[in-house]
């Protein structure tokens, strides 16, 4: 009977390590797309900014696919521009947004 137990404790104990690793990994995953904080969001912001002429940044990303930091700028009109800045908060590119405008999937800074 005590061995029993040992076992069926064991398989609860690796049952909880392998849903707790699931959660690490995915958790690794999505801090790929965590908003950019501190000082970089300052110049970031400013940099995309400069760059759509003005607006209101909406939300914001460190490691994008397509460049170091990304920025998503809402303008005036409704419609959004995604700035994509390098790691010296020099602009790569920009393009418009394919959410529609007034998505706040996300929004910070």
């Amino acid at each position: 009977m005590r061995r029993t137990a040992l076992i069926a404790l064991l398989v609860v104990v690796a049952a909880a390590v392998a849903t707790g690793i699931g959660f690490a990994a995915r958790g690794t995953l999505d801090d790929a797309e965590r908003p950019i904080t501190g000082n970089a969001l300052a110049r970031a912001s400013a940099a995309a900014l400069a760059s759509t002429g003005g607006g209101r940044v909406t939300e914001t990303e460190v490691g994008d696919e397509d460049a170091y930091y990304e920025v998503e700028v809402t303008l005036a009109d409704g419609r959004q521009v995604d700035v994509h800045l390098d790691r010296s908060f020099d602009v790569v590119s920009s393009a418009a947004d394919a959410d529609a405008p007034g998505d706040r999937d996300g929004e910070s800074g």
